[in-house]
């Protein structure tokens, strides 16, 4: 179990000693805010603040649990329920803050949510109907509390918070650590407060990770070491998996997400496993990064962009947390998704994830053996290459590609998301680039993009990376999307197995989701290199855990896309067909494209 040993002792007993005082005082008269020690079952006190409306009452009530602080100044936001006929409770979770306790592993927070319901239920104040708000670590122990069955939790509202443990905070759909977010989250929040929390650059770069923990937070922390000791997805991860009691999920679900953000896919895997369940779900995903109120400096989604997130979900919960309960079981429901298509900058209403109409639709690389970098002779085609020539690069992990933009979490200081600039990537040797002739119309590419490579390299492990990119007609490349594959999961996220040297072998990176309107006169471009640090670890070429290793090895890199090796990106093109693509969509691939 991921146990994060925090500060506790005496002063968590004098803090409860204080709350229970207080909750002794609470219904003094003109007081609407009071604090509280909930009692789990295995006697730990949790600090919880309760808002209550002025006029006098029994009111539904809105449950915020967080690990960031119940006094913070983000809880303020919620007290906009209060105004619509809600209580609000914010409760500091395990061991964090005020509250008693360890904070522990999130399946912890399932059974601590249920008892706070509970509680909450017994309280004068409350009607007996709950529902929970909050975004990241505040919407994933919503789904928790979910899957307890709990008949007062009415409705919840998670938002950019995933469904899966090792896909969203630790681990890539191809087998990478996420390496720049786990440490920064782990120092910004578990580093000791007696001691001095370093800095980002002082630890990222430390070998082995095994003990980047102490480099980020001071201390070992035992979420970091369980992490490493569980590289592959197994059952150790999914008892931390919400995916895999999706089934259980029966409050109506109101979630949202954004493009950018790194736990999109997972958003959006839930809505699909709701759906196809037939639950009450509606999902929202817009052009947000992980905090929906960061601006790009590249590129503006207009006013449609912005949606009152409070407004919304207070009016989810007015309709589910209804007076008599089993009001709506008789009232049909449909699941909704709203995706936010960009460029045209518009909201749409969809049913399923991902689009029934899709019609997925491969674009060739070629090249004469020169790809490297924005103006070596990589090109896009629609039609499979006859004769083409492999192109080769060294992927050094001592000089790794940074991270630039793209669905990245969680701090837009040091790990800034969304479309950027790749311009200053395009220039590097061990970045291959293959690019499109201009766009004779607009091409919508909504869902999962894939890229399929034919790759061969000369360690018996390495990895690969994809990124979507749209090219203006000044040249401005901006990220759409990417992704990695370490070699070692092309197969499987459970068995790793390891390549032969030099042996050509078809390599599947899921690239992530979008949608995204690629404007007339705009070229896509396709970058393929082998790190993009530190949004993922930097694999050492190595076949021993990537976590306990400190040389790094050199590997020498050949991508093929010949008539055998046909290398392509999938895209999801929503609209026209794949015949009147081809013939229209580019402009003739000039010849000073083709070397």
């Amino acid at each position: 179990m991921m146990r994060y040993h925090l500060l506790a002792g005496t002063f968590a007993i004098l803090v409860s000693c204080t709350l229970l005082a207080n909750t002794q005082r609470q219904m003094q008269s003109g007081a609407n805010r009071f604090s509280a020690a909930v009692r789990m079952h295995d006697g730990v006190r949790l600090a919880a603040d309760v808002y209550l409306p002025e006029a006098a009452g029994r009111w539904p009530t809105v449950l915020v649990r967080t690990p960031y602080s119940r006094r913070a100044g983000s809880i303020r936001s919620y007290l906009f329920f209060l105004h619509r006929g809600f209580a609000v409770v914010a409760e500091d979770v395990r061991g964090r803050y005020a509250s008693e306790g360890v904070f522990s592993s999130t399946d912890r927070e399932g059974p601590d949510g249920d008892d706070t319901i509970n509680w909450i239920a017994e309280q004068p104040w409350s009607n007996g109907r709950v529902a929970m708000a909050g975004s990241s670590y505040l919407g994933m122990v919503q789904w928790w509390a979910a899957v307890q069955g709990n008949p007062h939790l009415d409705a919840i509202s998670p938002m950019c918070s995933g469904d899966d443990e090792y896909l969203d905070r630790y681990y890539s759909t191809g087998g990478a650590l996420k390496v720049g977010q786990r440490l920064l989250w782990l120092s910004q929040n578990l580093t000791p407060r007696s001691r001095l929390r370093p800095l980002f650059r002082s630890y990222i770069n430390h070998l082995p990770l095994r003990t980047a923990d102490v480099a980020a937070a001071d201390i070992t922390l035992p979420a970091w070491q369980d992490a490493l000791d569980h590289p592959s997805y197994d059952p150790f991860w999914k008892k931390l998996s919400i995916r895999e009691r999706a089934a259980h999920v029966n409050a109506p679900v109101l979630s949202l997400g954004g493009w950018f953000d790194d736990y999109v896919e997972s958003d959006l895997d839930a809505f699909s496993r709701l759906a196809s369940q037939h639950k009450r779900v509606e999902t929202w995903i817009g052009p947000w990064a992980h905090n929906p109120a960061v601006r790009f400096p590249t590129r503006d989604f207009g006013p449609e962009a912005s949606i009152p997130i409070r407004s919304m979900q207070a009016e989810w919960f007015d309709r589910w947390l209804a007076p008599l309960p089993g009001a709506h079981d008789a009232a049909p429901y449909r699941p909704s998704l709203h995706i936010f298509v960009m460029g045209p900058n518009v909201w749409r209403e969809e049913r399923e994830w991902p689009l029934a109409r899709t019609r997925y639709t491969p674009l060739y690389l070629e090249s004469r053996g020169r790809a490297n970098t924005a103006t070596g002779d990589g090109v896009l085609q629609w039609e499979p290459p006859r004769s083409s020539k492999s192109d080769t690069f060294v992927y050094d992990p001592r000089n790794p590609v940074p991270t630039v933009g793209g669905a990245i979490c969680c701090d837009p200081k040091v790990l800034p998301p969304g479309p950027l600039n790749q311009a200053v990537v395009e220039t590097r040797p061990d970045v291959l680039v293959y690019t499109s002739a201009p766009l004779n119309e607009d091409l919508e590419v909504t869902g999962h993009v894939r890229v399929v490579l034919y790759a061969s390299t000369s360690a018996n492990d390495t990895d690969f990376t994809a990124k979507l990119v749209d090219v203006n007609p000044g040249g401005l490349p901006l990220i759409v999307t990417d992704g990695i594959q370490r070699l070692r999961y092309r197969l499987s996220l459970l068995d790793p197995v390891f390549v032969k040297r030099n042996t050509p072998y078809q390599i599947s990176i899921d690239a992530g989701v979008t949608s995204y309107v690629f404007s007339r006169g705009h070229r896509m471009r396709l970058e393929i290199s082998s790190s993009n640090f530190p949004r993922f670890d930097r694999n050492l070429n190595s076949t021993g855990p990537n976590a306990n290793q400190t040389k790094a090895v050199k590997a020498r890199q050949t991508v093929f896309h010949d008539s055998r090796y046909a290398s392509v990106i999938v895209l999801p093109v929503i609209g026209g067909s794949n015949s009147r693509l081809r013939d229209a969509a580019f402009h003739r691939i000039p010849r000073h494209h083709r070397g």
